[in-house]
């Protein structure tokens, strides 16, 4: 959501108008704004996500439950959620971009993320499985998974290129919209 509000928020009231008349080029614009959301979420959430991890497993290390950092895996898992979020971000940044709207690119964020895989949920058997793996959300979230499991999951890199596929393509076609529409 914070992706879509730093652009909408501008359109929204007016004042996309100052930004391009300081910068008329417009797409400096778009690739600044997408520069410092993917620094401010990345600069927050990697602390936050080794933060959250040491947390853990000092809860499950009471039961004998706790995993090392050092094992295969997890510190990719464990920065893999700071990744996810700051591709996310990105991915708002698009469609607030695309559709100028908080109200539109809030629902376009989450319906891409979270109802199109219900949807693709409701196909026959193994079709779903094969499509599943490949929307933004599960391809995105591989990075973050430990052990992945071949059939309902891309290999944790390959699921994140894919994330990040998704994200390069709207960001493209948000910048044509940008450089073509009016403020």
């Amino acid at each position: 959501m914070l992706g879509v509000l730093l652009i909408t928020g501008e359109y929204a009231t007016g004042l996309i108008r100052t930004t391009l008349a300081a910068v008329p080029r417009r797409l400096p614009t778009l690739w600044g704004k997408a520069a410092v959301l993917a620094a401010a979420v990345l600069a927050v959430s990697v602390p936050a996500a080794v933060a959250v991890f040491l947390a853990g497993q000092a809860i499950m290390g009471r039961q004998h439950l706790s995993v090392s950092i050092g094992e295969p895996g997890v510190a990719r898992a464990v920065i893999g959620g700071a990744l996810y979020l700051a591709v996310a971000g990105l991915l708002g940044l698009a469609l607030g971009a695309l559709l100028r709207s908080t109200a539109g690119g809030i629902a376009a964020l989450f319906g891409l993320l979270f109802a199109v895989p219900i949807l693709v949920g409701f196909l026959p058997g193994g079709l779903s499985d094969e499509i599943g793996k490949y929307l933004p959300g599960a391809a995105g979230l591989a990075v973050t998974t430990v052990h992945p499991d071949p059939a309902t999951s891309l290999a944790p890199w390959t699921g994140f290129g894919v994330f990040c596929a998704y994200a390069v393509v709207l960001l493209g076609v948000a910048a044509v919209r940008m450089r073509r529409g009016d403020a």
